[in-house]
């Protein structure tokens, strides 16, 4: 998905799947009084807070957006099943989900926020991975994402998707692999450019991905471990200008994948990428929109109609 490969592949520090179990158990202690919403907002507040925090002595706003993109994005609108569907279910815990390729260098995604699964036991993860994911973006200067929570989780590996749902970064026709991938999610052209502005974070490491420089002028230093190669000159801070450098194609040290030249090549999303490029708030109120779609994608809810925060 957008932001690519952000940070060094790292060996867990511990098990999720142990975090869960814990998890449950400390659920299973409580009043049921306090397994209402209201405490559950609560919870979901004070991860938020953490998040910030995290964020803030990290530098970690990419890799967060990538770890709840990435657990929504294996939905599949065909397959009615939940969780055969995929979807934003917090399957990504899983090691077996973890290492798929698609996946690269998102256990340390998962070891920056464990801390705070274990401190918020009641969030699930799926929760929280959405949490994450928009708080980063908002926390990097983007638009406020209209977010709902009470996400269930699944409970074994078994129930991971299996691998190749993901888009790649290089494939032999981008906007067919991009339209392939997003239609069986369930988004449309306008979607898939406005998400696509999301790598207006982040870098891509070549270790991974087989993409981008091993450093630049603009990643040389940090912030976190440096190296790598960015869209943008200031990648921690969520505006348009992902669209200003791709249409512009002038800065060798920025990096422009296939799927992201094709945006101003195919004619049905140029339509979206030359809009947003231009306009700045344009882009912010479709990405709002389309980053809060994927979030639910394939996500089941309890309370049905799920917790708001605001």
């Amino acid at each position: 998905m957008a932001v690519h490969h952000l940070l060094r592949r790292g060996v867990s520090g511990g098990s999720p799947l142990r975090g869960l179990l814990l998890a449950s158990q400390e659920i299973g202690r409580r009043p049921l009084s306090l397994a209402v919403s209201g405490d559950a907002a609560a919870e979901l507040r004070g991860a938020r807070e953490d998040v910030k925090q995290l964020i803030k002595t990290t530098f970690c706003h990419p890799i967060l957006v990538r770890l709840g993109w990435h657990d929504a994005g294996t939905y599949d609108k065909n397959i009615a099943e939940w969780p055969k569907c995929g979807g934003a279910n917090g399957s990504l815990r899983f090691e077996i989900e973890l290492k798929h390729g698609a996946n690269a260098g998102l256990v340390n995604a998962l070891k920056l926020i464990q801390p705070i699964k274990d401190k918020f036991s009641g969030v699930t993860y799926a929760d929280l991975f959405q949490l994450a994911s928009a708080t980063a973006i908002e926390e990097a200067g983007g638009p406020k994402i209209p977010m709902i929570y009470g996400r269930v989780d699944v409970t074994a590996p078994e129930q991971c998707p299996p691998e190749g749902r993901l888009p790649a970064a290089g494939p032999p026709s981008p906007a067919e692999h991009l339209r392939e991938v997003f239609y069986r999610m369930g988004l449309n052209d306008k979607e898939i450019v406005a998400l696509s502005g999301a790598h207006t974070l982040g870098r891509a490491r070549p270790e991974r991905s087989g993409w981008g420089k091993p450093e630049t002028k603009y990643t040389k230093d940090g912030p976190g471990a440096p190296g790598g190669q960015s869209w943008t000159s200031q990648w921690l801070k969520f505006d348009n200008s992902y669209f200003k450098d791709v249409k512009e194609r002038q800065d060798q040290d920025l990096l422009v994948l296939p799927t992201d030249a094709v945006l101003f090549e195919d004619s049905s999303f140029k339509v979206y990428a030359e809009k947003y490029a231009e306009d700045q708030d344009a882009f912010f109120k479709d990405y709002a929109e389309a980053h809060a779609k994927l979030s639910n994608l394939g996500a089941k809810f309890d309370p049905p109609k799920g917790i708001s925060l605001e």
